[in-house]
């Protein structure tokens, strides 16, 4: 079955899509083609290669996947794809896709190169992935007529397809339903510049008078991520039309976004309990994710995919192989912001000097000293 790509998130930096209004209007402010798509320049030029090749021969194009943290415009490149093959585009989920038969019915009505968009595509089920690899390999459906001794195998042919499948954890595909991409990208985090430039044309889609300073301080709490840099866009002119004169400049960004609790590094409040949490429980840690899931009353699940990613990225959070442990950067932006933490305690040689979590220097000793007495 075809299923609607929507995760609601009330948090404003949350990178997952939002419900209702707010969805069309994301979609509204989606590049057209590859020329509009801000960022990402080398899965642009791979990217122009092939489609400009498919083109020429007349193919389907070879099945394309994309992966990467959420919001950085997996689902923007598939519709360009199909927009610049001159096709359609049919959207699918992998968590909807429950059964066999489901997703045969989503191929058999493919006109010939069409796009198909399966969004979290490591989610398939089993059984559904071994239908798709004669798919994607030799546009062939195997169906199994009756039961029993007297059931016995058909192939169909499928009109030529293109799948474009989009993942966070493409470590969870499967190898043999990876292998039958034919091209791989990894769209990464975006640059501050280029979310300036997505800012300045989402203003410009919607009529907002924006400055440019009032745009770069938008990039720079963007959290590297245009869905995120699109929302503040649209909370500060918000703020600006109710409580200024509809211009969003940089006193207006700046209002909007402490009404907000977004602080100059892009973190909401949540962001802060967590760090906060790492080092007033777990003294800057190392702790385990499912501990400190536990304590924010979060799934493991959330504090790996939607808090830790751009944590990590700004150097505020490190993962070791003993869990997970808040930088000395961490600690001095919540200092900055006002907060009261203590300093991470880090382990030290025997005998010199570690902080403990009480701010006081204390000595860190060799067991094996005392042992001896």
């Amino acid at each position: 079955m075809l299923a609607a790509m929507t995760e609601h998130d009330p948090r404003v930096l949350a990178t997952g899509a939002s419900d209702g209004d707010e969805v069309a209007l994301e979609r509204s402010l989606r590049p057209r083609t590859l020329d509009e798509y801000v960022g990402q320049r080398d899965v642009k030029a791979n990217l122009a290669v092939l489609l400009e090749a498919a083109r020429r021969r007349e193919e389907a194009a070879d099945h394309i996947l994309l992966h990467g943290p959420p919001g950085l415009g997996k689902t923007t490149l598939a519709t360009i794809v199909a927009r610049e093959l001159g096709v359609n585009i049919r959207y699918a989920s992998g968590p909807a896709i429950e059964r066999p038969g489901d997703l045969a019915a989503i191929l058999t009505s493919l006109d010939s190169r069409d796009v198909l968009f399966i969004d979290e595509v490591h989610r398939l089920g089993r059984s559904v992935e071994e239908i798709l690899y004669p798919a994607m390999e030799d546009f062939a459906l195997d169906v199994m007529i009756g039961k029993g001794p007297s059931a016995r195998s058909l192939r169909l042919t499928l009109r030529p397809f293109t799948i474009v499948g989009a993942t966070t954890r493409a470590g969870r595909i499967s190898s043999p339903l990876r292998d039958r991409f034919g091209a791989t990208y990894r769209l990464d985090f975006y640059e501050p510049e280029d979310l300036a430039a997505i800012a300045r044309r989402t203003a410009a889609i919607l009529g907002i008078e924006l400055t440019p300073d009032a745009a770069l301080m938008l990039a720079a709490r963007g959290r590297a991520t245009p869905r995120v840099v699109n929302r503040l866009v649209k909370r500060a002119r918000d703020h600006a039309e109710v409580h200024r004169d509809g211009r969003v400049d940089a006193e207006a960004v700046a209002e909007a976004m402490a009404a907000l609790e977004i602080d100059d590094a892009g973190l909401d409040g949540t962001d802060r309990r967590l760090l906060a949490t790492v080092l007033r429980k777990f003294g800057g840690g190392p702790v385990g994710v499912a501990a400190l899931a536990a304590v924010l009353a979060e799934e493991v699940e959330t504090v790996e995919d939607v808090y830790e990613p751009y944590l990590l990225r700004i150097g505020f959070l490190e993962r070791t192989p003993q869990g997970r442990i808040a930088t000395d950067a961490a600690f001095e932006h919540l200092v900055a912001q006002g907060m009261d933490v203590p300093p991470p305690r880090r382990p030290a040689a025997a005998g010199t000097l570690w902080w403990g979590t009480s701010g006081a220097p204390d000595v860190q000793r060799d067991p094996g000293a005392d042992a001896a007495g």
